[in-house]
C-alpha cells in the first residue's frame, strides 16, 4: 500500500544491482511513494547487473558513478541536479565490498590492499559521497541520507572479518557529518542495521545461512527482509521522521536486544529433555513456566 509519503521528492539511491539488492527494493518503494530519483553504480556493477531493467520499470535516469572517485561524484551530482532543475531530498548508500570475505582470508592474516579496499568501497566512499553533496550544496534543508550497516560494527560476529570495520567507520562517519549538516541545513543523516540479508554482497559472507538461521532464532520478530528494510528507509526519507538524525537505528527484528532465545538454545542443546518444554516439538515455543 502507497501513502504518497515522498510525493514531490527527488533523490539518489547508489547500489541497485539486481532484484536482490536492498536498494532495488528501495528504489521499487521510493516509486510507489511518489519519488523521482537516479540510479548509480559503477560502470562494471551496471554492466554485470540488471539495473536498466530497474530504471525502466521507475522512469529513473542512470548515471554511473564509482563512488569512491571524487571525479565521478562531482559528474553524478551535478548531471543530476541538472536533470531534476536544482536540489534533492535524499541519498541511499547502499554500497559494501571486502576483496578479503569474497577470498576467504581470516582477520588475523589480512591483506592490506585489500583491507584498504573493503574500507575506502564501504566506509569512506560514504564520507566522499557526503563531502561532494556539501559541495555541491545539492540536498535541501530537511532532506535525508540513509548508509546500510550491520550489527557487526559493535559486536564481533564470526568471519564478517574486516567489513565490521568499514561498518562501524560508516556509522562514524553518519554521526560526524549529521552533525555539520544538521547544523548548517537541518539535513538528517542515518544508519540503518539490517538483520543479515541473502543480497547478491550477503551471499558472499562465508555461513551466510547458518548466521540467518541463527538470527531468525534469537529475533522475536525473526529476520527483517530486504523489503522490510525498503520500508523502514522509506519512512526515513519522509517528513514523517524530521528530527531523527545521527541515528544507527536497527531493522533486525529484536536480534540486538537479545542475550538468548529459547529456540537458539536448541541450537546448542538437542538432547532437551522434552519434558523441560512440557513436550512441545523442538521448534516451538513453551509456555511462560519454562524461563
Amino acid at each position: 500500500m502507497a501513502y504518497n509519503l515522498l510525493k514531490g521528492k527527488k533523490g539518489i539511491i547508489f547500489g541497485a544491482l539486481n532484484e536482490m539488492s536492498i536498494a532495488w527494493k528501495t528504489a521499487e518503494r521510493a516509486y510507489e511513494e511518489g519519488a523521482e530519483f537516479v540510479l548509480t553504480n559503477t560502470p562494471m556493477a551496471l554492466r554485470l547487473g540488471n539495473t536498466h531493467e530497474l530504471a525502466e520499470k521507475c522512469n529513473a535516469l542512470i548515471i554511473p558513478a564509482d563512488a569512491t572517485r571524487i571525479p565521478d561524484l562531482e559528474n553524478l551530482f551535478a548531471k543530476t541536479m541538472e536533470h531534476f532543475g536544482g536540489k534533492i531530498d535524499f541519498i541511499l548508500h547502499s554500497i559494501g565490498m571486502s576483496p578479503n570475505v569474497r577470498k576467504k582470508i581470516p582477520y588475523d592474516k589480512l591483506k592490506y590492499d585489500f583491507y584498504l579496499k573493503t574500507m575506502d568501497i564501504s566506509a569512506i566512499s560514504f564520507h566522499k559521497v557526503l563531502q561532494t553533496a556539501n559541495k555541491f550544496d545539492a540536498l535541501n534543508d530537511w532532506g535525508s541520507v540513509v548508509a546500510l550497516s550491520y550489527i557487526a560494527a559493535q559486536r564481533t560476529l564470526f568471519e564478517y572479518n574486516d567489513m565490521a570495520d568499514a561498518k562501524a567507520a560508516l556509522e562514524s562517519i553518519a554521526r560526524s557529518f549529521g552533525y555539520i549538516y544538521g547544523r548548517k541545513k537541518r539535513i538528517r543523516i542515518n544508519t540503518i542495521s539490517q538483520s543479515p540479508t541473502l543480497t547478491t554482497a550477503g551471499s558472499g559472507v562465508k555461513g551466510i545461512d547458518g548466521l540467518m538461521d541463527f538470527t531468525e532464532r534469537m529475533a522475536p520478530l525473526g529476520n527483517a527482509t530486504a523489503e522490510e528494510c525498503a520500508d523502514y528507509t522509506i519512512t526515513l526519507f519522509s517528513d514523517l521522521t524530521r528530527k531523527v538524525t545521527m541515528q544507527n537505528l536497527y531493522n533486525d527484528g529484536g536480534f540486538s536486544s537479545m542475550g538468548m532465545s529459547f529456540r537458539a538454545m536448541q541450537m546448542y542443546n538437542r538432547s532437551l529433555d522434552c519434558k523441560e518444554c512440557n513436550g512441545k516439538p523442538l521448534d516451538e515455543e513453551p509456555g511462560l513456566d519454562i524461563y
